[in-house]
């Protein structure tokens, strides 16, 4: 027992309790992406469906992202039912389990000291808090890439090849889990490998090249399989534009990521030749799917199956939303989902400081520390090589996300294990010269506390917070310099003024994350701190109540058919592209923000109809979108076909082809919104074979009272057409 007391690093434990509390808390009232959890229970239905990652049960189209963060939320979902909080389990607990990994990880090199500060500093981290909040898929891919870390620490320390290959066999998991973002950390794998373990050159490059072997091998092993079944075997690879697995990863998931839907691979909307910006802007498929949510209303949160549903018309966007598009390219004042202009300061700028940049000004610091260490010594040490993995981490993803024209906030999380480890390495460095009173190395620790805290309150003003608390933060920061240079004048000095100057400098970031877990609209791109939506327009807010994506927010509890919810249609909010997909507020009771638009919303009286005239075809329904079809999957058995996928712009279709399903007697009933030409010409002419060999059913039969006095799209768009095919 003694032992075991021993081995308990108490404040370890309460670290990871204080994860476990904010990662968990008001979990089941927090929502869900429903884009993600609709294809949860449709991969719970077959085999098929499970292995593509299928949207809807039947295998028509899959969603944007690989399997396998997926298939371990699909297994949650079986075994506690599907709901909010089953598939949020894994991602909460992937967080609480990063945070434990990260004391296993510095402890090593750099000391207890370090290794606490380094978890508690993750453990606080806005933007990674939001994001394990969700089931967006991130914190598994962080998880899955800092085991991978310990693997490669393991494979330096015991000069093992196998470890080397557990580590990028986990990063080749990694890439399956969400493509090239798990290459990030590629650079700093090899990187360290090549510079630490203490093999000749022959065996560190002949190791290097069987790893890249077997992570080449790994990673592509789910795209090549998929890619060689038969296009009418399988589903249709949702967001890609020529039914490949491989270009969704290198196109959408890949270099469109840094240049932009409008450049390299097309993924989205084809352009039209006019003048209109807007119209233009609007035919880049990722802003396309960024608004074409730009109507749905906010979900509530705390309702059980038990709750009765919205009827809702299922208007379509607004007319200057078309296609989704949220205008231009990123970039721009304020990037494509508000992230701000690119450029050197980006990640300081309003948008995005307040997500991950807390205690860079820090780390600066830290890094000044470590080259003078490195001069002093002379030696490039196993502990600086550790730190330089940290760097090699942590620079080239400040470099990507200060040029990249594709990404939402919350991809940010991807910054927080670095920044967390250097940040304990930089307590460690900077304490020795400041006790040590190594002349100006001895000032770096007060200065780079100072400093930090200038930027904080500069967060706290961008962010429009209260000035007593910019100015009390301004002296605070202030205060602690002066006692520590006077503190440096003693003879002996007590690590307690010093340490405890560090850890008030997590005070604003722990508050900013106390804001972030009471956020009701969180679900679909998360977003740390009193901010809201995706901010397409500027980062901000629109009229009255309606924020932009990333504050959308669903339902949470547990799912059941033809659960619902009365919804305020004051709070309705927009979402933004796949990853920002949500289901309607008033869907399954629970479900969370990845959709928007009311026509997400479960529309009771076209259920009703659709029921009544159901003959057993194998699809139920047709919508133009997932956004439309994700209530449908979630509140009732049936499946629903999303012809154009996320965006309604995916080719999966072509007239040629819905005719013969039509004929076939697959599908019957087809749901167009009101939303205007999508800008793809294929998805146009889908929806001009409907509406030319289709009948309109006139919505006095199948709109509730309710819903047909329900406005959407915010009062600005079109109602949503009921077609059926008579043969």
């Amino acid at each position: 027992m003694k032992t075991i007391k021993k081995r308990v690093d108490y404040l370890l434990v309460g670290i990871l309790v204080l994860s476990a509390g904010l990662n968990f808390y008001n979990l089941n009232n927090a929502g869900s992406n429903t884009y993600y959890t609709a294809a949860v229970k449709s991969m719970m239905q077959n085999f098929h469906a499970f292995f593509y990652a299928s949207f809807d049960p039947e295998g028509f189209i899959t969603v944007d992202k690989p399997p396998v963060a997926l298939w371990v939320q699909t297994l949650s979902a079986k075994i506690f039912g599907l709901s909010d909080f089953s598939v949020l389990l894994p991602e909460a607990l992937a967080g609480v389990f990063s945070v434990y990994l990260m004391y296993i990880l510095v402890k090593p090199k750099f000391g207890r000291a370090a290794a606490l500060l380094s978890s508690f500093v993750l453990a606080c981290s806005p933007i990674f808090v939001a994001v394990v909040r969700t089931n967006n898929v991130d914190s598994i891919l962080i998880v899955t890439l800092l085991i991978a870390t310990w693997a490669l620490m393991k494979a330096v320390d015991k000069k093992k090849l196998g470890w080397l290959i557990l580590s990028v066999f986990l990063i080749g998991v990694g890439f399956n889990i969400k493509m090239l973002q798990a290459y990030m950390v590629v650079p700093a794998i090899y990187l360290f490998y090549w510079l630490a373990v203490k093999l000749n050159w022959k065996k560190r490059l002949l190791h290097l090249a069987a790893a890249t072997v077997v992570l080449v091998s790994v990673s592509l092993s789910w795209a090549l399989v998929v890619d060689s079944v038969p296009a009418s075997e399988r589903p249709y690879i949702g967001s890609s534009q020529t039914n490949s697995v491989l270009e969704l990863a290198f196109g959408y998931n890949g270099i469109q990521r840094l240049l932009g839907q409008d450049k390299g691979t097309s993924t989205g909307v084809q352009k039209q030749d006019n003048s209109s910006s807007t119209n233009s802007s609007n035919e880049l498929s990722g802003q396309n799917q960024s608004v074409t949510a730009a109507s749905q209303a906010q979900g509530t949160t705390g309702t059980d199956s038990s709750s009765t549903s919205q009827v809702t018309t299922g208007a379509g966007t607004p007319p200057n939303f078309q296609d989704g598009g949220m205008g231009g390219k990123g970039g721009g004042t304020s990037g494509m989902f508000g992230t701000g202009s690119t450029g050197p300061l980006r990640l300081f700028s309003t948008e995005l400081s307040g997500q991950i940049s807390w205690l860079l000004p820090f780390i600066l610091f830290a890094v000044i520390g470590l080259v003078a260490e490195y001069l002093k010594s002379k030696q490039f040490d196993m502990r600086l090589k550790f730190a330089a993995f940290w760097l090699a981490w942590l620079i080239p993803m400040m470099v990507f996300f200060s040029i990249a024209e594709f990404f939402h906030q919350y991809y940010l999380s991807m910054m927080g294990p670095a920044i967390a480890a250097l940040v304990g390495i930089g307590w460690t460095i900077l304490w020795n010269f400041f006790t040590n009173k190594e002349g100006w190395k001895s000032r770096l620790l007060p200065s780079g506390i100072l400093v930090t805290f200038l930027f904080e309150s500069l967060i706290l003003n961008q962010n429009s917070q209260s000035k007593i608390l910019v100015i009390g933060t301004v002296l605070v920061g202030a205060v602690l310099f002066i006692l520590m240079v006077l503190l440096m004048k003693k003879k002996s000095i007590s690590p307690a003024l010093p340490m405890a100057a560090l850890l008030a400098l997590l005070i604003l970031p722990l508050y900013w994350t106390g804001i972030t877990i009471n956020k009701t609209n969180n679900a679909s791109t998360p977003i740390a701190g009193p901010g809201s939506g995706m901010g397409g327009m500027g980062g901000g807010r629109i009229a009255g109540n309606m924020s932009f994506p990333g504050g959308m927010q669903g339902t949470s509890g547990n799912i059941a058919p033809r659960a619902s919810q009365n919804q305020d249609a004051e709070n309705m909010t927009p979402p933004t592209n796949q990853e920002d997909a949500s289901i309607p507020a008033s869907a399954p009771a629970n479900m969370g923000d990845k959709g928007m638009d009311t026509k997400n919303q479960l529309n009771t009286g076209l259920l009703s109809y659709l029921e009544k005239n159901y003959d057993g075809e194998k699809y139920f329904l047709a919508t133009d979108s997932t956004q439309s079809a994700a209530p449908y999957i979630l509140n009732t058995d049936y499946a629903v076909m999303a012809m154009g996928g996320f965006s309604g712009s995916d080719p999966a279709l072509t007239p040629a082809k819905l005719e013969e399903m039509a004929k076939s007697g697959y599908v019957k009933y087809f749901l167009i919104s009101g939303r205007g030409g999508r800008g793809l010409e294929q998805s146009q002419s889908v929806t001009q074979w409907i509406k030319d060999n289709c009948v309109e059913v006139p919505s006095s039969e199948w709109q509730s009272d309710s819903s047909s006095q329900s406005q959407t799209s915010f009062g600005l768009g079109g109602g949503d057409t009921l077609y059926v095919y008579k043969g």
